[in-house]
């Protein structure tokens, strides 16, 4: 009898301890955070850690980029600290909305299918998907592709668009697909050795990793014929109160100079969106 009443207590403290991660868990994703952060100090940011130049792992293991740059200097405003986890980039939205994480930010393009699923903060920077190929395969332009290999990463912005067939490429490219990579560098590997013959990749991605490899000159970067795209950052939707401080903060750091120090670090320019210089004035 006392052996039967040990097991009915487990069972009971193990039902309950399940049932308050459960609620645990729900009270995250479906509330307004923000007073957590500021109290916990402390905040958990989503990224694809092989996404050059806005956020990536160096070979020290170091996270450095863009995006940690501006993230970092945005949470500075707030004294709240970042814990980068590095993701599946396929499945961020539900890491986002599992509670697993509290923000995507990495190049993460604003998308009506992604309004659907995130909060997005204000866009801060412009974006365009393009093609890239080699200069020795004679594909200059887009109808070249025709019955060619497309590569493209699994979850991108540009695969989505290219799913929707809002440019000729599905059309024409071998078996109206693409091949679905884990990463861009993946894809980047199988674009030199000939496995595939185009590469839809973000402009800046291809950008800084041609130059980087010193090997810009052998490449084609061909407009795709998509709509140019800018990156935001992605929230819970309850978390209104965390986007607007995102918000805030990208406006008072353009005031201050400190958005474009790290736009200049990163590609020689000013970067910024209309919103936030708007936002700044």
């Amino acid at each position: 009898m006392k052996m039967k009443k040990f097991f009915l207590g487990a069972a009971t403290l193990v039902t309950s301890l399940a049932l308050a991660a459960c609620g645990s868990s729900e009270s995250t994703t479906k509330s307004d955070n923000w007073s957590r952060y500021e109290s916990e100090k402390s905040i958990t940011i989503g990224f694809d850690k092989t996404f050059v130049p806005m956020g990536f792992e160096e070979t020290n293991g170091e996270y450095v980029g863009f995006d940690i740059d501006l993230a970092t200097a945005v949470f500075d405003t707030y004294d709240i600290s970042i814990k980068w986890q590095p993701i599946d980039w396929d499945l961020k939205e539900t890491e986002l909305n599992n509670g697993n994480i509290d923000l995507i930010w990495n190049g993460y393009s604003v998308t009506d299918e992604r309004k659907e699923k995130v909060l997005f903060t204000n866009e801060y920077m412009d974006n365009q998907q393009v093609l890239v190929t080699k200069k020795s395969s004679n594909i200059s332009q887009v109808s070249d592709m025709k019955d060619k290999i497309l590569g493209a990463q699994a979850g991108s912005s540009g695969y989505s668009v290219f799913e929707a067939q809002t440019s000729i490429l599905k059309d024409i490219v071998q078996g109206n697909d693409a091949s679905q990579y884990a990463t861009f560098n993946e894809a980047l590997i199988d674009l030199k050795n000939d496995r595939i013959d185009g590469l839809l990749i973000d402009r800046v991605y291809a950008n800084y990793y041609l130059q980087q490899e010193g090997v810009i000159a052998d490449y084609n970067i061909i407009d795709a014929g998509f709509a140019n795209e800018a990156f935001g950052v992605g929230a819970r939707k309850a978390d209104q109160t965390l986007v607007a401080n995102i918000n805030k903060a990208f406006s008072a750091l353009y005031q201050e100079g400190r958005f474009q120090e790290i736009s200049q670090k990163w590609f020689g320019e000013d970067v910024a969106t209309d919103a936030v210089k708007v936002g700044a004035n």
